[in-house]
């Protein structure tokens, strides 16, 4: 295992956007994007390449940070007030064409399953230290292209957890990482695992350090091999700078 000591309490919040990443998508000239099924908040911001609380300030959203099909999502300085004023003539103008009885018949609220109430908690975990992700020899290093480390491997190896944390995202809907996995660790730090073959993990799961979460493959690349990201506030850093120069 290669681990460094460090503390997430002593660092400084920023929201800084994050640039030069080979998988970062434009924003659109709009300023905004329209939320698609199933998405959330942290793929939006992974996708952009944005921090996820600077996207949760700017549109008032608050943890969990649940969004919804067809939302739309302001990306950059618009003012929150002007979305605050759309959403609101949406709203009334939809409630204009509702029957009386809809709008003033009290609906029940459902209740919340324990399994419910387990996803919405955030996590909050101090990373005292990283776990190295897969077994293999790194064969590229972080750069001003690659804002990772991609680590070989043969299919089928298993990929482990560097933390431990929340996945809140796992599928293959961002161009260029295959079949990926993004972990919360806490609000500062994320790690991604990608170009998995297979995903052991979704949505809302909570996983242990060094717990196997996918096995490794080549989905999204042109060989098998593991991407892996570390992102702190929003910001790609070199993952080899938060560990021990050996691996033990």
């Amino acid at each position: 295992m290669v681990c460094l000591l460090v503390s997430a309490c002593s660092d400084v919040e920023t929201y800084a956007p994050v640039t030069d990443l080979s998988h970062i998508e434009p924003v659109p000239k709009s300023g905004t994007h329209r939320v698609s099924k199933n998405e959330t908040l942290y793929e939006i911001a992974w996708r952009y390449g944005l921090d996820y609380r600077y996207l949760a300030r700017l549109n008032q959203i608050s943890p969990p940070y649940t969004i919804h099909t067809q939302q739309i999502i302001y990306l950059n300085g618009k003012p929150v007030s002007a979305a605050i004023r759309q959403e609101r003539r949406q709203a009334a103008a939809t409630a204009s064409v509702l029957p009386a009885s809809a709008l003033s018949s009290p609906q029940p609220r459902p209740s919340v399953s324990a399994n419910e109430s387990r996803i919405q908690r955030e996590p909050n975990y101090s990373v005292s230290g990283w776990r190295w992700p897969a077994r293999g020899d790194v064969i590229n290093a972080f750069s001003r292209v690659n804002k990772g480390i991609n680590i070989a491997g043969r299919l089928g190896e298993p990929v482990y957890a560097a933390a431990a944390g929340k996945v809140v995202y796992s599928g293959n809907g961002l161009r260029g990482y295959g079949n990926l996995i993004i972990i919360k660790h806490n609000s500062l730090y994320l790690s991604a695992y990608a170009h998995n073959n297979l995903v052991l993990v979704q949505d809302g799961d909570w996983v242990k350090q060094g717990q196997k979460i996918a096995e490794m493959g080549k989905t999204g690349a042109d060989k098998v091999m593991l991407h892996f990201e570390i992102r702190r506030a929003g910001k790609p850093v070199d993952p080899m700078s938060l560990y021990h120069s050996g691996k033990s």
